[in-house]
C-alpha cells in the first residue's frame, strides 16, 4: 500500500503518523495512507514558500507558464489512472471523474496561456509629459483550502492562477479525498517547479487549517467548503487582515415554467439534483414548478429518478455513486427523516441501500419530496446529497419570489421558451451563476465563478476574474 507524503520545499516528507483514505463504494479498499501534517509542517511550508517567493515572482510570466503547460502534459499522459484514483477516493462515477480530470488539464493550460497575456492599465495623464500606467504584481504566499467534491478541479482553479501571477502556495486539500490534489502536485514537481513554490499538507482542517491561517508569511486565504467553516475562516483570517476569498454553500432553485421544453426540463432537473450524488455546491436542491404543469412534472421526475442506477462508480452503466463518507451519508439520512416528519413520505427514494455490494459502501437512494412548504427545513438548509424538493408556484412572479427567498445565492436555473421571462430571470435572480434551459450545475473555467449573499465572499474565481484575488496593482507616474 502506498504512503503519500506531504510536499514541503520541493521534498516529499514521509515522516509522521498517517491516516487512511478508503473507497466510499467499498470500504474494504484502502486507497492509500497519507502522512498527517502538523502545525510545524505548515510553518515549514510557509517559510519555504516565503523564501521561494522573490525568485518565482521575478520570473517572466511565459517562463512560469512553461511549467504549468508541462504539468498539464504529465497529467494528460496519466489521464485514465488519475480519473480512476478520483472515483476510488471520492465515489463519483468514472465518466464524471474523467470529465473532471480533463477540466483540470484545461484549467492548467488556460492559466498558463494567461502568462503571456496578463497586462495592466495604460491611460493618458492630465499633465504634460507624464506617462502613467499600472502593472499587476503577486501578493506573496497564498494558502488554499479545498473541498472533497471536486478534488482535482477546485485545487487546480486556485493553484493555477495563483502560480501564474507569481505567488507561492500552500495547499491543504480535504482529508477525505486528498489524492487527486496530490497528483497535481506530483505533476508540478516532475515539471520542474522550483523548490518552495508549491507546498502540500494533508490532515485535519481543525489543526492544520488553523495553522495555515496563522502562519506569518501567509498573505491570503482562498477557501471552498461549507458555510459554517467558511465563516470560521473569515473570522480567523480577518484577525490578521488577510486577503480572503470564500466559496460556500447553496440552496439552488430551478424554475420550471408552463412553456418549458418539458422533457428537457425533466432531464435538466434530475441531472442537476442527483448526478455526483447531489454533492455539488451548484446542484439543484429545489425545483419550483408553475402550477399548469406541476402534477405532470412531478410524475415525470419520479419516473426518471426510478431509472437511475446507484452503485460503484467504476462499473459501467452506473449513474450515481456513494456518498463520500459515513458522516456525509448520515447527514443525508438525517435530513430525509426530517423531511418525512415535515411533509410525509418521499415519492421515491428515502432509504439507505443495503444488501450485497451496497453493504460495503455509503449508498443512498435518490430522493424526491413534493408539495414541500417554503419554510420546511429541507427547503431551506443545504443537504449536500441526492435530495430534491419540489414546490408549486402560482406564476412566474411567484416562482421568482420563492427562488430568491434564501440566504444563499450561488446558482439558479430557469426552464422556459419565453425570451422575456429569460431576461426577467437574468436580471432578477439573486445568484452569481445563472443557467437557462441547462442544469444549474456545470460550469466552465473561462468565466467568473462565485455566488452572492451567504454563498460567497471576496473576488470571484476562474476566468479573468481570478487575477483580482491573486494579484494586486502597482501604479506608476513617470515624468519625461
Amino acid at each position: 500500500m502506498q504512503t503519500f507524503g506531504n510536499y514541503i520545499n520541493g521534498e516529499w516528507v514521509t515522516t509522521g503518523g498517517t491516516f487512511e483514505v478508503r473507497n466510499p463504494a467499498n470500504t474494504d479498499e484502502v486507497v492509500g495512507l497519507f502522512v498527517k501534517a502538523s502545525a510545524a509542517d505548515v510553518d515549514a511550508a510557509a517559510q519555504a514558500a516565503a523564501d521561494a517567493f522573490p525568485k518565482w515572482a521575478g520570473m517572466t510570466g511565459p517562463a512560469r507558464a512553461n511549467i504549468l503547460f508541462k504539468a498539464a502534459e504529465i497529467l494528460d499522459s496519466r489521464f485514465e489512472s488519475i480519473a480512476a484514483d478520483m472515483t476510488r477516493e471520492e465515489g463519483k462515477t468514472f465518466p464524471e471523474a474523467k470529465g473532471e480530470v480533463r477540466r483540470t488539464i484545461n484549467i492548467l493550460k488556460y492559466f498558463a496561456g494567461e502568462g503571456s497575456r496578463t497586462g495592466g492599465h495604460l491611460v493618458p495623464s492630465e499633465r504634460d509629459r507624464v506617462h502613467m500606467f499600472a502593472i499587476r504584481k503577486p501578493i506573496g504566499v497564498v494558502g488554499l483550502i479545498t473541498p472533497w467534491n471536486f478534488p482535482s478541479a477546485i485545487p487546480c482553479w486556485k493553484l493555477a492562477p495563483a502560480l501564474i501571477c507569481g505567488n507561492t502556495v500552500i495547499i491543504k486539500p480535504a482529508s477525505v479525498a486528498p489524492l487527486s490534489a496530490w497528483r497535481i502536485i506530483e505533476a508540478l514537481h516532475e515539471a520542474g517547479i522550483p523548490k518552495g513554490v508549491v507546498n502540500f499538507v494533508a490532515g485535519s482542517g481543525g489543526t492544520i487549517g488553523k495553522a495555515l491561517i496563522e502562519a506569518k508569511p501567509v498573505k491570503a486565504i482562498s477557501f471552498t467548503g461549507s458555510e459554517t467553516i467558511g465563516k470560521w475562516v473569515h473570522t480567523e483570517a480577518s484577525k490578521r487582515m488577510l486577503r480572503i476569498q470564500l466559496e460556500m454553500g447553496g440552496k439552488n432553485p430551478t424554475i420550471v415554467l408552463n412553456d418549458a421544453d418539458f422533457n428537457a426540463a425533466v432531464e435538466n432537473v434530475v441531472n442537476a439534483a442527483f448526478f455526483s450524488t447531489g454533492q455539488k455546491c451548484t446542484a439543484t436542491s429545489r425545483a419550483i414548478v408553475e402550477d399548469g404543469i406541476y402534477d405532470k412534472f412531478v410524475a415525470a421526475v419520479v419516473e426518471r429518478t426510478k431509472k437511475l442506477k446507484v452503485g460503484n462508480g467504476m462499473e459501467a452503466g452506473i449513474d450515481i455513486g456513494p456518498a463520500v463518507d459515513e458522516a456525509a451519508l448520515n447527514t443525508i439520512l438525517e435530513y430525509i427523516e426530517i423531511g418525512k416528519k415535515e411533509v410525509g413520505a418521499p415519492l421515491v427514494g428515502g432509504n439507505r441501500l443495503t444488501g450485497g455490494a451496497y453493504d460495503k459502501g455509503y449508498y443512498v437512494e435518490p430522493t424526491v419530496f413534493a408539495d414541500v412548504p417554503e419554510d420546511a427545513r429541507i427547503a431551506k438548509e443545504e443537504i449536500f446529497g441526492p435530495v430534491l424538493t419540489i414546490h408549486r408556484a402560482k406564476s412566474f412572479e411567484d416562482a421568482m419570489r420563492m427562488a430568491n427567498a434564501t440566504v444563499f445565492g450561488l446558482s439558479a436555473s430557469v426552464q422556459t421558451t419565453n425570451l422575456s421571462r429569460v431576461f426577467e430571470f437574468i436580471y432578477g435572480a439573486e445568484a452569481g451563476l445563472l443557467t437557462v434551459n441547462l442544469p444549474s450545475a456545470g460550469v466552465e473555467y473561462q468565466l467568473p465563478f462565485g455566488g452572492t449573499k451567504d454563498s460567497s465572499f471576496g473576488p470571484k474565481e476562474q476566468g479573468p476574474a481570478a487575477f483580482d484575488f491573486y494579484s494586486d496593482y502597482k501604479t506608476i507616474y513617470l515624468k519625461y
